[in-house]
């Protein structure tokens, strides 16, 4: 989900801004304001290797290395609901580059934030939680565990009495609550929706080793760090007064271990022109979906 996810796939990313097309109003607050959306994120919102991908030469210009797609959740989301997008997610990102330059020409997501700002999504997370380096610790070179004897990335990741696990999940859920403020402060108006990552393992049995290859022992694990981010960011979500679009349970029959034509999210061995634990271009189709039902009920009849 350092970028994100390395080594087995580049991590979790964001996009440039795109404009779409200008729309009817969004009342916040008793004021209906401007329909300017702003997107930020990482490599779950910007959209690597779903095409069209965005670069230097498209208008606005787009930083390479974020992997930002025309076909992301939140271009689809403002086409279809008449948003003027300004999508700066980019691959790889964390909280700290919201606020701070991820790279050379890729200045801080929140400079897009203006107090005419009106619908503000957020999709971030992983990568401070290390989501990248906790799934390259649990590939498996069989059904039945690694090459090294008694391995279990259960055991090394989740450590011994205190849970390093349940620290970091808890410090994304801290980082994630001052990003939230931080938006607030500078849209006032906004109605600020916080993304929460699709379902990358089916919720129970063996998984389908090679495509996905983690033992049978230690997807247990995996699914309980996926459900503790998760869990975390909702509930940033909800201290804030903000909205929690959750992807998971929308996205359980169309996990990594499903038909090509159906899941959302690619499994390790992918197909061609698709992009390792990521949400392939039907799964942004889905994440689009079901953003656009969570912003309607917002909008002005």
């Amino acid at each position: 989900m350092a970028a994100a996810l390395v080594g087995v796939a580049a991590g979790l990313v964001a996009v440039a801004p795109v404009v779409v097309a200008a729309g009817s109003a969004l009342p916040h607050h008793g004021a209906p304001v401007v329909d300017s959306y702003v997107a930020l994120g990482d490599s779950y919102t910007s959209g690597p290797a779903v095409p069209s991908q965005l670069g230097p030469t498209t208008t606005p210009p787009a930083p390479s290395s974020c992997l930002r797609s025309s076909d992301n959740y939140p271009s689809l989301t403002a086409r279809a609901l008449g948003l003027v997008l300004t999508d700066v997610s980019c691959a790889g990102a964390t909280t700290g580059d919201l606020t701070g330059a991820q790279a050379a020409g890729v200045p801080p997501q929140l400079d897009a934030v203006r107090p005419a700002t009106s619908v503000v999504s957020v999709g971030i997370g992983g990568n401070d939680l290390g989501f990248s380096r906790i799934v390259d610790g649990c590939l498996s070179a069989t059904p039945w565990g690694g090459t090294r004897v008694g391995w279990s990335c259960a055991r090394h990741d989740g450590g011994e009495g205190t849970d390093p696990l349940t620290t970091g999940v808890q410090q994304v859920g801290a980082r994630v609550a001052t990003v939230l403020a931080d938006i607030r402060s500078r849209a006032p108006r906004a109605r600020v929706f916080v993304i929460g990552y699709p379902e990358i393992l089916p919720t129970t049995g063996s998984g389908c080793w090679p495509l996905l290859p983690f033992s049978g022992g230690d997807l247990g694990f995996l699914r309980d760090v996926e459900s503790a981010l998760n869990a975390t960011l909702a509930q940033a979500a909800g201290s804030a007064g903000d909205t929690y679009v959750d992807m998971a349970g929308p996205s359980t029959a169309h996990n990594a271990c499903t038909s090509a034509d159906s899941r959302w999210v690619e499994p390790v061995l992918s197909s061609r022109h698709t992009f390792p634990l990521h949400p392939s271009a039907a799964g942004m189709e889905g994440m689009a979906l079901t953003l656009e039902d969570s912003i309607s009920p917002h909008r002005a009849g």
